[in-house]
C-alpha cells in the first residue's frame, strides 16, 4: 500500500535526511558505514510508501534510481584506481621515485614534505586528481616511517594539495569542466584552459603553506605509527653470502658504510678462516665473503627484492625449491614468529630445527631483545622470545599458527614485492593516465581496464585487488549519491540555494561574488563537488545578469568555491581515498579542513575584486 504526498512535504523531509545524515557522520557514534547502510535504507522505505510520482503516475524515486548510485561510473573508477595503486605499491614500482623523497627527507624533514606537495600540486594542474593520490599515497606512507610521523599527519595534506592544484588550470577537475559546460549549454563561451590560473595559483599558493606548516599540526597522532615502529624499528641479525655474480664484488667502505646496502650495519665479515671487524675502512668485498648485519625488516626486504641470492638462513640459499613450482610468485609473503616460551627450539640453531625443510619456509633474520651478536646466524641459539623473520608461501606461513613452539605474528605478514613486474604496472598506470587525460576513454573506462590488466598480467592477484577495494568509500559514495539524487528531484537542492542567494540580488558585485563562494564552499562539502558546479552555476548566471556584470566572473566564482572540499570527506572522492591509510574520523575533516576553506575564501575575496576589475 502506498500513500501520494504532496511534493513540498518531500522537499522538507528530504532536508530533515539530510541534516540527520550530517549530524550522524559528524557525531559518529555509529559507523560511516552503518549511517550510508541506514541512510539507504530510510530513503528505500520512505520513497516505497510514499511515491513521488512523474506525470505518467512512475514513481520518480524508485528503488532503481535510488541504488543507482551504487552502478555510478565514478564509484568504480575510484575502487578500480584502488586496485591499480595496489599493484604500484605490490610490484614496489614507485621505489624509485619514493628513494628520492626519502633521500631529501634524510636531510630536511619538511622540504621532503614541501617537494611531495609541490610536485602534488604540479601534477593535480593536468592530470586528474584521483590518480594522483593514489600514485602518492605509498610514497606519504613511506616519509612517515623516515620521518617517524603518523600517516594521519600526512595523508590529508596530499589529498588537500591535490584539490588546490586541480582549482589551477580548467582540466585539473572535472568540477572545472563542468561550470565550463554549463557556461556553453546556456550559450555563453566556454572557460579558457588557463583563464583561472592566475587566481588559482595565487590561491594554491597560499593553501600549501598551510597545508605544509599548519595542517599536520591539527591533524592527529592516530593509528598506523605504533605498528609500523613496532615493524620497522626492530634490528634483525641475519648473513648476506657474497656469490662469484653478486653485484656486492668490489664495494669498498665509506665511513665504515658499503654503499649497496644503504640501511644497512655491517657487524662482521667473515673471509675463509679470517674475521674481519670493524671499522671496515678500505676493505674490499670479495667473492666467498659472508657478511654477518644488522638491519630492519625494511632494509632487509629492499635487499631481498632487488637480489635473491643475498641472503642465506642456515647455509639455505634462498632460492626457489621444487614444492614452489606452480604456486602463484606473489603469494610469497614476510612475516615474523616469535619463539613460544618452553618451545622445542630453544637452544637449537636455525640448522638444528630444519627450518625450511619442516615448514616450507626460509629464514631471514633473527632479532634478539637486549644485546646484539656478532655470531653467524646458523650458530645463534634460539631463546624464548627471539623473533624470526621469515619468507614462505601464504599457506606455509599460515600454517605457523598450529605450531605450539611458534606464535606468529599475524599483524606482520606482508606480500613481499614483484619488482620484475614494476615496469608493467608503470607502463600500464602512466597508459591509463594518458588514455583519460587525451578523452581517449572516460576514466571510469580505464581504471576498469587498467585494473584488469594489472591482475591479468600479474602485477597482484585476485585476492590482493579483493583487499585493496574499501567498503567504505564504496557504501558512502553510493549512499551520498543517493541522497543526492532526491535533494535535486524533490527541489529541496534548489530551494536551499535560492534560499541562500536571495539576500545576494540587491547588493554590488563585491559584496554578491563574496558573499556567493562562502555559500557554495558550504554547499559543496554536504552535497559534493560536482552537484554543487551544477547547481549553482545557473543560479550565479541569472545573479549576474541582475547585478549588471559578466557571468563569467560569477561562473568562476562558483569554480572555485567548488572545489574547497575541504570539511567532510565526502566532498571530494580523494578526501575518501585517504580516509582509511590516515586512519581519519569524519570529525578530523571538520577540524582541520574548516581553517583552508576559510583561507580560500578570504584569499579570494582580497584578490578577485582586483582581477576582475572591480577596485
Amino acid at each position: 500500500m502506498t500513500w501520494v504526498l504532496d511534493p513540498a512535504i518531500h522537499m522538507w523531509v528530504a532536508i530533515i535526511i539530510l541534516a540527520a545524515t550530517m549530524v550522524s557522520y559528524a557525531w559518529e557514534r555509529a559507523t560511516l558505514e552503518m549511517t550510508s547502510l541506514a541512510l539507504i535504507v530510510v530513503l528505500l522505505v520512505w520513497f516505497h510508501l510514499f511515491p513521488l510520482p512523474d506525470a505518467e503516475g512512475h514513481n520518480r524515486l524508485n528503488a532503481m534510481r535510488l541504488l543507482s548510485g551504487f552502478a555510478n561510473p565514478t564509484l568504480y573508477a575510484v575502487l578500480a584506481l584502488l586496485v591499480m595503486g595496489q599493484a604500484m605499491v605490490q610490484t614496489g614500482a614507485l621505489n624509485s621515485m619514493t628513494r628520492l623523497f626519502v633521500s631529501i627527507a634524510r636531510r630536511r624533514r619538511y622540504l621532503s614534505v614541501i617537494t611531495v606537495v609541490v610536485a602534488v600540486l604540479a601534477v593535480s594542474a593536468f592530470l586528474n586528481n584521483t590518480p594522483v593520490v593514489i600514485m602518492f599515497i605509498p610514497i606519504m606512507q613511506v616519509l612517515a616511517q623516515r620521518l617517524r610521523w603518523s600517516p594521519s599527519r600526512l595523508m590529508m595534506p596530499l589529498s588537500f594539495a591535490a584539490i588546490l592544484g586541480g582549482a589551477t588550470t580548467l582540466i585539473g577537475s572535472s568540477t572545472n569542466l563542468l561550470v565550463s559546460g554549463v557556461l556553453v549549454a546556456e550559450g555563453l563561451p566556454a572557460i579558457g584552459i588557463f583563464d583561472i590560473t592566475p587566481i588559482g595559483l595565487i590561491m594554491a599558493a597560499v593553501g600549501a603553506l598551510y597545508v605544509v606548516f599548519i595542517l599536520p599540526k591539527l591533524l592527529p597522532d592516530r593509528g598506523g605509527l605504533a605498528d609500523t615502529l613496532r615493524t620497522e624499528g626492530k634490528q634483525f641479525i641475519a648473513e648476506i653470502d657474497v656469490t662469484p655474480n653478486s653485484p656486492l664484488i668490489g664495494g669498498q667502505a665509506v665511513a665504515g658504510q658499503y654503499r649497496a646496502l644503504r640501511d644497512v650495519t655491517v657487524r662482521l665479515i667473515q673471509r675463509g678462516p679470517r674475521t674481519i671487524l670493524p671499522p671496515f675502512e678500505g676493505t674490499v668485498l670479495q667473492a666467498g665473503d659472508m657478511l654477518i648485519v644488522a638491519a630492519t625488516r625494511t632494509a632487509l626486504t629492499d635487499a631481498l627484492t632487488r637480489n635473491a641470492g643475498f641472503l642465506l638462513a642456515g647455509g639455505e640459499p634462498m632460492a626457489p625449491d621444487a614444492e614452489s613450482h606452480g604456486r602463484e610468485e606473489s603469494d610469497h609473503v614476510l612475516a615474523e614468529t616469535m619463539i613460544a616460551p618452553a618451545s622445542r627450539m630453544i637452544d637449537q640453531t636455525i640448522g638444528m630445527v630444519g627450518f625450511r625443510r619442516r615448514f616450507g619456509c626460509i629464514v631471514l633474520g633473527i632479532q634478539r631483545r637486549g644485546r646484539m651478536t656478532r655470531q653467524r646466524m646458523g650458530e645463534i641459539r634460539l631463546q624464548a622470545g627471539d623473533v624470526l623473520l621469515i619468507t614462505g608461501h601464504r599457506a606455509d606461513v599460515n600454517a605457523l599458527r598450529a605450531n605450539p613452539d611458534l606464535v606468529l605474528m599475524s599483524w606482520a605478514i606482508k606480500e613481499l614485492p614483484r619488482p620484475r613486474r614494476a615496469p608493467v604496472a608503470a607502463a600500464v598506470f602512466a597508459a591509463t593516465v594518458i588514455v583519460v587525460a587525451s578523452g581517449i576513454l572516460p576514466l571510469s573506462v580505464a581504471a576498469l581496464t587498467g585494473a584488469v590488466v594489472m591482475i591479468a598480467s600479474g602485477c597482484l592477484n585476485i585476492r590482493q585487488a579483493t583487499r585493496a577495494l574499501d567498503r567504505t568509500i564504496f557504501l558512502l559514495v553510493g549512499a551520498t549519491l543517493a541522497l543526492s539524487t532526491v535533494m535535486e528531484t524533490t527541489g529541496a537542492a534548489a530551494y536551499l540555494a535560492s534560499l541562500v542567494t536571495v539576500g545576494i540580488a540587491g547588493n554590488d558585485p563585491v559584496v554578491a561574488m563574496i558573499a556567493l563562494f562562502a555559500i557554495v564552499a558550504v554547499a559543496t562539502n554536504m552535497l559534493s563537488n560536482n552537484a554543487c558546479a551544477v547547481l549553482f552555476t545557473p543560479i550565479a548566471i541569472n545573479l549576474a545578469f541582475q547585478l549588471g556584470v559578466d557571468p563569467m566572473v560569477m561562473a568562476i566564482t562558483v569554480l572555485f568555491a567548488a572545489n574547497c572540499s575541504f570539511i567532510t570527506p565526502i566532498g571530494y572522492q580523494t578526501n575518501l581515498l585517504v580516509m582509511g591509510p590516515g586512519h581519519y574520523r569524519f570529525s578530523d575533516f571538520a577540524r582541520a579542513g574548516s581553517p583552508l576553506a576559510l583561507l580560500m575564501w578570504l584569499v579570494f575575496s582580497l584578490v578577485a575584486p582586483y582581477y576582475f576589475g572591480f577596485l
